[in-house]
């Protein structure tokens, strides 16, 4: 029988010490409706190549499109490509997004393993 703790400072503790197979799957984010009816899940890990589109956050960024460039696992961030803030010495450099305040458009579906996973979980369950 696993057990898990409600209390928040477990629930932080856990996340801040998680493996690095663990924190992927928390980098997750959710589907646009039509990918979301298409493979009848609410959300998948988000990958390099994905598609996404900012929902929330900074009224410059939302409704924005692009690519996601990396994922830093450390910080449970995202990075999108063309999304940079300016430094204090003027040069650009890029922001990190929280996969929370995305929606995936369109799905990398290059790996073989992933296409599978997400062909089965359309059938239905």
């Amino acid at each position: 029988m696993s057990t898990t703790s409600h209390k928040a400072r477990k629930q932080r503790k856990a996340r801040g010490q998680a493996p690095l197979h663990k924190r992927r799957r928390m980098v997750s984010a959710h589907l646009d409706s039509a990918l979301m009816r298409e493979y009848n899940t609410r959300s998948v890990p988000v990958r390099k190549g994905d598609t996404v589109r900012i929902v929330r956050g900074a009224s410059d960024l939302k409704g924005s499109e692009n690519k996601v460039a990396s994922i830093d696992l450390q910080s449970y961030k995202i990075i999108i490509e063309n999304i940079t803030i300016p430094k204090a010495d003027g040069t650009q450099t890029e922001q990190p997004i929280d996969p929370s305040n995305v929606v995936i458009t369109k799905l990398d579906l290059s790996d073989s393993w992933r296409k599978q996973k997400l062909e089965s979980l359309k059938g239905g369950a």
